[in-house]
């Protein structure tokens, strides 16, 4: 690992715990929350808060790099040779109804290619991480994705859109195929922490339609660094744009992709 990926790791891991902290010390309390593109779009307060945070924080420590955060901090200043990507509170809806299933994402690219990433959970003092080439950890124990090889035996896990109300391309077809496949679904509103739960092993894939590049950047490294493979739904990937994301144990991806593709 570089000097300069390993100081960009333990910034990101930093500001990662400390935008954790306002989130676990907010927790069930009172806060100001408003909707985005649809009602079940929402934005907090502490969002905003976790946000400039992190990005006071990268720009204190390294202001030449591009930043891409969810509610609009930073500058993504094109031709950067490091870019960050934030989602300061992947879970608001979850937060905001005080499940708790919510976490900090970042993720960073090194002229375009994702070379960092690091996911927190607060509330169960979990921090996910990856450097490309290095392999994935949480905490200090070394992560490694499922050895299922059986569709029918498989946990996977999926969400829906911010359009499910409107769109008719609404994952709710796939939702009900993989339904009457696998051994069970879990949908539980974190895409980042989804994909570490994939390199974790705790689920053997993942599938989602619609999301952002600040919900995957960090997480599809993970998974990927742990011995997983990411893709689109045609096969090609990963997919950073998070349009199609699918990410598997590797043995589960061809199968999944079948049915994705029908």
């Amino acid at each position: 690992m570089s000097a300069e990926a390993t100081a960009i790791l333990e910034l990101a891991e930093r500001l990662a715990r400390e935008a954790g902290q306002i989130q676990r010390e907010n927790y069930e309390g009172e806060f100001e929350i408003q909707t985005k593109s649809a009602v079940i779009d929402l934005v907090t307060d502490v969002d905003r808060a976790c946000e400039r945070l992190i990005v006071e924080g990268i720009q204190a420590q390294r202001p030449g790099d591009a930043i891409l955060a969810e509610e609009g901090g930073g500058t993504d200043t094109p031709g950067a040779g490091w870019r960050w990507v934030i989602d300061p509170l992947d879970g608001t809806t979850n937060y905001a109804h005080g499940y708790p299933r919510f976490c900090v994402s970042i993720g960073i690219e090194q002229q375009g290619v994702a070379t960092v990433g690091v996911v927190y959970d607060p509330l169960l003092d979990e921090l996910f991480s990856a450097v490309r080439g290095r392999g994935a950890r949480m905490n200090d124990r070394p992560l490694k994705v499922s050895k299922e090889t059986r569709l029918d035996h498989a946990m996977l896990s999926t969400g829906f859109a911010y359009d499910v109300h409107s769109s008719t391309d609404d994952n709710l077809d796939h939702f009900a195929v993989f339904a009457k496949t696998v051994q069970a679904i879990r949908r539980d509103g974190s895409a980042a922490l989804n994909l570490c739960y994939v390199a974790a092993g705790r689920f053997d894939g993942f599938w989602e339609l619609k999301l952002r590049p600040w919900d995957v950047a960090a997480g599809l490294l993970i998974v990927e660094e742990a011995g997983g493979r990411t893709s689109d739904f045609s096969g090609q990937g990963p997919c950073t744009s998070g349009l199609e994301s699918i990410a598997s144990n590797t043995q589960l991806h061809e199968a999944m992709l079948e049915i994705l593709q029908r």
